[in-house]
């Protein structure tokens, strides 16, 4: 299959116009439309229907657009890896909003140094959905969360942060016990959609606390901010969120045991990229030694206290 023609086909697809693919390509739309016809001579099946004035897949076309993608980027990583001397290529990494906030940046920073020619491309969401993008072998590898569910045998994980919850409260506050402030002050929720607020209903369970809960949200850069507004106190995971100096926010152990969530990266055993994937947990945990040799956690809050 020529390759060229499936870059055509995807061209058509996002313009849904041939003469428009053919204007990008600086060839004939008869050219575009004759390299369509080889493509369904070659899939056995109409890949483009007419719609008006424009052109759109088929079911089958719209089949042969999701995994063409992938496609396109598993032959040029191969071409580039033929043509090099094995520490080319590229790598897709999915990460979740947290470790992109914080871990993310010094671990790329550390394997960029190692893999200098590696090209790395990013894609943020939920750690549900990276599992299934690594399944369906649209990303590579993924810095998140260890699912709430059991990992399939197919699976590899490295383990790189345990996280207790701490709360988060002004730092005029943090004379106070963290339970009296628990139930006294606002609470801004940590989403009990996510693993770490469903974490935070288990303790306040536990603990038999009831706050006043004044705002619920998933971004735990924002809820720090919005601490250090004032707006109340928050129990979150004790990540590694590298925050703006100058924030009058501290972090207090809890009185009683937590659970904590593990942090790691998740990649296929049988991945393509493994010697890549490999040399990027090195440069996590490396990240991780450092910080811990320093005495604070990667991109730690440097407005932290001990009370």
């Amino acid at each position: 299959m020529e390759t060229s023609y499936l870059q055509s086909f995807m061209l058509v697809v996002e313009t849904g116009s041939m003469a428009e693919a053919a204007r990008r390509q600086r060839i004939t739309a008869a050219a575009i439309a004759q390299q369509m016809r080889t493509l369904e001579k070659e899939f056995k099946a109409p890949l483009l229907t007419r719609a008006g004035r424009t052109v759109v897949p088929t079911p089958a076309g719209h089949r042969l657009s999701q995994s063409a993608p992938a496609l396109l980027r598993e032959l040029a990583n191969a071409h580039t890896l033929v043509n090099s001397d094995g520490d080319g290529g590229e790598l897709v990494v999915g990460t979740i909003n947290t470790a992109l906030h914080s871990l993310l940046p010094d671990i790329l920073a550390d394997f960029v140094k190692q893999r200098p020619r590696v090209k790395v491309f990013l894609q943020s969401a939920a750690t549900r959905q990276l599992y299934d993008a690594i399944l369906q072998g649209h990303i590579d590898a993924a810095v998140c969360l260890y699912p709430t569910f059991a990992l399939a045998k197919t699976f590899d994980w490295a383990l790189l942060r345990e996280e207790p919850l701490v709360l988060l409260a002004p730092r005029h506050l943090a004379h106070l016990p963290p339970h009296e402030l628990l139930r006294t002050q606002p609470l801004i929720r940590y989403d009990r959609n996510l693993g770490g607020g469903q974490m935070v209903d288990h303790y306040l369970r536990a603990a038999r606390i009831t706050p006043f809960e004044r705002f619920e949200l998933s971004s735990l850069v924002a809820i720090a901010m919005m601490v250090d507004r004032g707006l109340g106190v928050a129990l979150v995971p004790d990540t590694a969120l590298n925050l703006p100096d100058g924030q009058s926010v501290v972090r207090l152990p809890l009185p009683e045991a937590t659970q904590a969530r593990r942090f790691g990266v998740m990649w296929l055993r049988s991945s393509a990229r493994l010697p890549l994937i490999h040399s990027m947990v090195d440069s996590a945990r490396r990240v991780l030694a450092q910080a811990n040799a320093r005495g604070l956690p990667a991109g730690a809050l440097k407005t932290r206290v001990n009370p």
